[in-house]
Formats: C-alpha cells, structure tokens, sequence
C-alpha cells in the first residue's frame, strides 16, 4: 500500500474533486459513514463498549470528519459526545459549521469548551472507562504546540482507556512524526485514503498506534504510483519461486558468511544458521585464525567453516576461489581493525555477486571514502545498518536521521547506488530505482543480540538462490525480483520474530528462536502472497 507525504495527498484530493467530481462535502461524508462503520464493527463490538464516546472537535476538516463520525454513531444507536474546543473560532470553515448543526440535529450531545477543567471534570465524575475519538488537528497541524492543548492532551491521555485519531494523532507533524510538548496516543489511527509518512517517523511512530487505511471513495487511479509503499504480502509475491523437487545442493546457491572474532563467533553463527535456514544449499561460515577453533566447537555440522585471510598473498589465493560462492554475507562479529576494512574492501572489488554488508563491515567503511566504490560495484550491495550504524557511515547525526530518514535514506541510496536496510522498530528500504518500503511492525523481543545477524545470514541465504547473469554486468535477471528478494527476507525475519514472542514472550526470545520460526514465517507469508 502507498505510504505519502501531505503534498501527495493534497494532489490526490485535488484530483479527486476537480477531474472525478467530488467535493469536500462528499469526503467528509464518506470518512463519517466509513469510519462509523469501522469503529463500530472493530472496535466497539470487540470491546463490548456501552459508553458515552467521546470526541474531541478541533478544527477544520479534521473537525468536520469528527462530527460526521459523531453524527454516523449516534444513528448507529450509541451514545456520543462531542466536545467543541474552539466554540468561539471565527476562521471556522463553513462544512465544520455545517457538521454542528447536523450532530446536534441528529442527537450528538454538544459541549462548548471553556477551559479544561471542563474537561477533567468530566472525565472524573461521570463513567470508569471512556473511548475517545481525536478529531481536534489532523495532518494540517504544524508545531509548536499551544498551551490549552498541551494541558488537553494530557488530561485525555491520562483518563481515556481506548483513543481513536481521525488521520494523524494530534500534536503530531503528518510529513515528518514531529512533537513538540505533547500528542494524542492513540491506539488506533485512521488515515484517510492513505497511510502518511509521519505515521512511522519519529513520534509518529510512537503515538499512531495501529494505522488503519479508510477507504473513503478515492479513484484508485489517483491513490496508485509514488515512491513509497508499506512492505506488505502483495509486495514480495512475485519472490516466491518453486523448488525443484530433482534439484541437487548446488541448485539453491552457495553462501559464504565472514564474520566472527574472538568472543564475536556467535554473530556469525547466526548469520550461517539463517542462511541454512532459507534453504541456501550450501553455507560456509568463515573467521579469523585466532577464532577459528571457537566457532567450529560452537557451530551445527551441516554449515562448513573455513579461514579470512590476513596476510596479502592468501587474499589472492581467496580471490581466486570466489568464484564458488553465490552470495556473501561480510560482517557480524568481523572486528572493527585494519584488516576487517582490507577484506571488506577487497571483497567488494572482486566478488562477481551480490555482498550482504552487515555490522562491522559499515563500521570501517564511510560515505565519504568509499561512496564512489559502492557507486561502481556492478554487482548488487546490501547494506543492513541500524540507525547508528547508518549515522557513522554517513557523519550524519541520529537526531537528524530520525526526523527525516526517508530523505537521507533516498540521498545515500543515490549517492552509492546500494541498497539499504535501515534497521529498527520500524525499518526504511530503499532501492537505486527510487523504491522506499516500509516495515512498520515494532517488536521489542527482535531487540536482542544476534536478531540483525539473522537477518543478514537471510537475505545471504535467499540471494544465492537468485540468478544472477554475470556476463551481464553482475545483473539479476530481473531486477525487480532481486528487490523483491530482499523485501522477502525483512518480511520473514519480521513475521519469524512475531512467532517467537507468541511462543516465548518478548523477553525469553532470543535470536536463535527466530531462526526456528522462519518455517512459521514462510508459511504465513506464503499464505498472503497467493490470496
């Protein structure tokens, strides 16, 4: 589903009244009947909610949906109301005016907002529990915040045992997830139309809750295209190939994982055993001398192991012998040294195939030194940072990245021609053809040692079974599949880490579980991707 920023939906509400007809009066009718509908079916039956609902009227268009809403509800049978925040507002639009007179005509029990204590008072002396519906800013709010709403938000974050945002949780920036003093926490975010890139930036992410699309009438030739989607079953269906039942080892790729220094073997134990687990045919897990012995006590018999090279003229021996391997999965546990960076660098130069750069392989390498190397690689590149990884390779700063990642993640996808994870709660992926996925699925058991090298050993484990036409500059066959490979491999480390914490709890599960629900994982997904 298309993700987009304010501009993009302002183009797509323009088209939709001036090429299709609609008007304002018609959206705001349809978010009313829609998001009733929605509220009512998903939430109010599953909560078994007999309450007074409240919500909260600001202003604009946001208000007027909030109204709509209020207006559907109460034909519905449910006791609504509404509180005008801004009664005496004289740049009110005449549809939010409009709305008032119509849920007061339907029977929506009308309060006019004086000072907060109205409010609080409310909420203290009448029932226990209450659902609140956010209509007060929307996806026009841009910060600082007031004082009267930052006192507001507060008293209904504190009171309110179920909240609903029409659009954007307010305090929130639609474009960017900004917040200033204080926001709605919702649990449930409607966005109407479409889903809106301040939902899983920054704050945003913190305060969205579940984002659910309303589908409020929109063409869908003007809600396709654009160059950001969420990352979901539709998006890697096309990775989905069948195995041949006849086929030997060979046949599904050879992985060669480098990792692993002294008291850092496990990380690329990890990465080896969720390349294997993929189905890679063949897994070679090598390190340093000085570690070697600890990873092959430590490691399962079906993964073979073997030696990095450190001085000069083994490097060359190893050159040579690339040539057996599919794809490469370089960094968990490497070691952050002048040797690492000589090996990373040589193998990027000289591996014929598509290289996983994880964990310490981005520490020694930079945008500044190196852009140009990446930038010239035929072959493709992975790189799997998390935020901080992907800050010190850029000399960005975190703050600066977590306030427009999408922006900086497009800039060094450009800059290196590569393509990048930026790995957390929730994950960017952008592709060199101007592709950015998202993967919102926050899930605190996947913040655990080992859960990233999982997923680098995946998408190594999925990359040697792509084919790769090498007479042709190192390109995949379709490079379409190749992104949707890598799409693949986020979706199953996601979904594999949602089983594990269903089957442990957030705080038992551990990397090596999420290896053992990838069957769980591709099942699912291969599931979705055939509906």
């Amino acid at each position: 589903m298309r993700v987009v920023d304010i501009n993009e939906m302002k183009e797509i509400e323009k088209l939709a009244i001036e090429e299709f007809g609609f008007s304002e009066s018609l959206i705001i009718e349809n978010v009313g009947v829609r998001g009733a509908d929605f509220i009512e079916e998903i939430i109010l039956e599953e909560l078994e909610y007999s309450g007074e609902i409240v919500v909260l009227v600001g202003s604009g268009n946001n208000a007027a949906d909030g109204l709509a809403i209020s207006r559907n509800l109460v034909n519905k049978g449910h006791r609504v109301r509404a509180f005008i925040l801004f009664p005496d507002d004289d740049k009110a639009t005449e549809e939010q005016r409009k709305q008032v007179h119509l849920a007061k005509s339907y029977g929506v029990r009308i309060n006019e907002v004086k000072n907060i204590n109205q409010i609080q008072s409310y909420f203290e002396e009448t029932q226990d529990n209450y659902v609140v519906i956010d209509a007060v800013l929307g996806t026009g709010f841009k910060l600082p915040l007031s004082q009267y709403l930052f006192e507001l938000f507060n008293c209904v974050n504190n009171a309110r045992s179920m909240t609903i945002s029409i659009d954007m949780p307010s305090g929130i920036t639609a474009d960017v997830g900004g917040k200033s003093s204080a926001a709605i926490e919702a649990d449930f975010t409607l966005a109407i139309g479409l889903p809106k890139t301040g939902h899983y930036i920054d704050e945003g992410a913190r305060h969205s809750g579940q984002v659910l699309t309303l589908d409020v009438g929109f063409p869908k030739t003007i809600l396709n295209g654009g160059d950001k989607a969420l990352l979901t079953p539709e998006v890697i269906s096309g990775a989905f190939g069948e195995r041949n039942k006849f086929a030997h080892k060979n046949t599904f790729g050879h992985t060669l994982v480098l990792g692993g220094s002294p008291g850092l073997t496990g990380a690329c134990i990890m990465a080896s055993t969720g390349a294997l687990k993929v189905g890679a045919g063949i897994v070679t897990a090598a390190t340093w001398k000085s570690s070697y012995y600890e990873l092959t006590s430590r490691i399962m018999p079906e993964i073979m192991t073997g030696l990095i090279p450190s001085e000069e003229k083994d490097i060359e021996t190893i050159i040579r012998e690339l040539d057996r391997y599919d794809a490469v999965v370089i960094g968990p546990g490497l070691g952050v040294n002048a040797e690492s960076r000589n090996i990373v660098v040589e193998l990027l130069n000289h591996f014929a195939g598509p290289v996983i750069v994880d964990a310490d392989a981005i520490k020694v390498l930079s945008l500044e030194k190196d852009g140009d190397l990446l930038h010239s690689r035929k072959y493709p590149t992975i790189f799997t940072p998390h935020m901080g990884e992907f800050a010190q390779f850029t000399g960005a700063s975190v703050d600066d990245i977590l306030q427009k990642p999408i922006d900086y993640l497009k800039e060094v996808v450009d800059r290196t021609n590569t393509c990048f994870i930026m790995k957390g709660p929730c994950s960017f992926l952008g592709f060199p053809n101007g592709d950015v996925f998202i993967n919102y699925y926050p899930n605190d058991g996947m913040a655990t040692g080992g859960s990233g090298d999982v997923l680098a050993g995946i998408l190594g484990g999925l990359l040697a079974q792509n084919p790769l036409d090498r007479k042709q500059s190192g390109m995949f066959l379709d490079k379409s599949h190749l992104y949707q490979a890598i799409c693949l491999a986020v979706a199953a480390h996601t979904l594999a880490g949602k089983h594990a914490a269903e089957k442990h709890g957030v705080r038992a599960m551990t990397a090596g579980t999420i290896v053992d629900h990838l069957s769980a994982a591709f099942s699912e997904l291969s599931e979705d991707a055939l509906i």
